[in-house]
């Protein structure tokens, strides 16, 4: 009997952890501020640092009872502008290897327009470069999978290598639009 019942517990306690087993967690919104799990501080930066005329900011926020970050405001083409950004450093030494995942998932409710999550390496050095993955952000809350494979290079003549992750950023960006858009969760995941 008492096999029956470790052997029970055992798969009981693997269904509850569910996706648990698979996935890295990068932040939940568990704390109060601008910390995330990882420890890091999210950032908002603006096309302003290039002389642009975006205007927005990093909020802390509720939607649907839910605590997100929210990236608000203005996407200007203007002076040759055309982004905001909320980022999080994911290394406190040095680059955070992502190899064993397969891409980065995030829970977000927007207001029904197009955005992206940008992607450093540490075999980055100039500003402007990136790979870079498009999503959409419905008026609800919405679990969105992005794969590795679909990070683009912007202005990058080398593929994405995810042992070397250094920075993670929302993006609105590329066209004038009102952004809003709350980020609730965001965790790399692996397929089992």
């Amino acid at each position: 009997m008492h096999r029956f019942v470790s052997i029970f517990l055992l798969i009981a306690s693997s269904c509850l952890a569910g996706d648990a087993m698979y996935e890295l967690l990068i932040d939940d919104r568990s704390s109060a501020g601008l910390v995330s799990n990882l420890g890091p501080e999210w950032r908002f930066v603006g096309d302003g640092v290039m002389g642009g005329r975006s205007a927005g900011g990093l909020a802390l926020g509720q939607q649907d009872g839910r605590d997100c970050l929210r990236l608000q405001g203005r996407v200007s083409l203007d002076n040759n502008g055309g982004f905001l950004q909320i980022n999080l450093d994911l290394g406190r030494d040095g680059p955070l290897d992502a190899s064993a995942y397969d891409g980065v998932e995030l829970e977000v409710f927007g207001n029904d327009e197009d955005y992206n999550l940008h992607l450093k390496t540490s075999a980055i050095w100039l500003p402007w470069q990136s790979y870079r993955a498009g999503f959409r952000a419905p008026p609800e809350w919405r679990r969105i999978r992005l794969p590795f494979a679909e990070f683009e290079p912007y202005r990058i003549g080398k593929p994405l290598d995810p042992g070397r992750l250094e920075r993670i950023g929302l993006v609105a960006i590329g066209r004038a639009f009102d952004a809003d858009v709350c980020l609730g969760r965001l965790a790399l995941y692996r397929n089992p």
